[in-house]
């Protein structure tokens, strides 16, 4: 089993949808028995808290199923327990490092060559769902998984 944590910031927008997409792709695939996928924090900012309205709506949106999700920070046990760490952005990716204080097997990567833009900024779910759809793919074609 594959085992994979995706992280932003706060765990309401970005890395949640990451991890609801990837959860519908390999369910699309009869995969779903070959991973386990979350979605962690780096910051204790949205602990708690829901999942942010526009995340919900643009999975609605391209009918994409979502469960209720709870906003939970990454902690250094993580480590593991996940295969993979699936950052989003560079600043994750210091952010997680500061967290498990090293990363002897290579577990913390960025999805995407460049950043996934984070619509609590740009307000921006379309472009976010774009980079996470692209980013999601490429993944699964480098996993290789049958």
């Amino acid at each position: 089993m594959i085992k994979i944590c995706f992280v932003c910031l706060g765990n309401i927008c970005r890395s949640p949808m990451a991890e609801f997409v990837l959860k519908d792709k390999v369910k699309k695939l009869n995969l779903e028995n070959k991973f386990l996928i979350v979605s962690r924090a780096t910051s204790y900012e949205e602990a708690g808290n829901s999942m942010h309205r526009g995340t919900k709506e643009m999975l609605n949106k391209k009918n994409i199923p979502h469960t209720e999700h709870i906003a939970t920070r990454l902690e250094i046990d993580d480590y593991n327990k996940y295969d993979y760490f699936i950052c989003m952005d560079e600043s994750n990716i210091i952010n997680t490092l500061r967290i498990f204080k090293t990363d002897p097997y290579n577990k913390i990567i960025k999805l995407n060559k460049e950043d996934v833009k984070d619509p609590w900024y740009t307000g921006n779910f379309i472009e976010t769902y774009e980079d996470i759809d692209e980013g999601t793919d490429k993944l699964l074609e480098n996993l290789k998984v049958k």
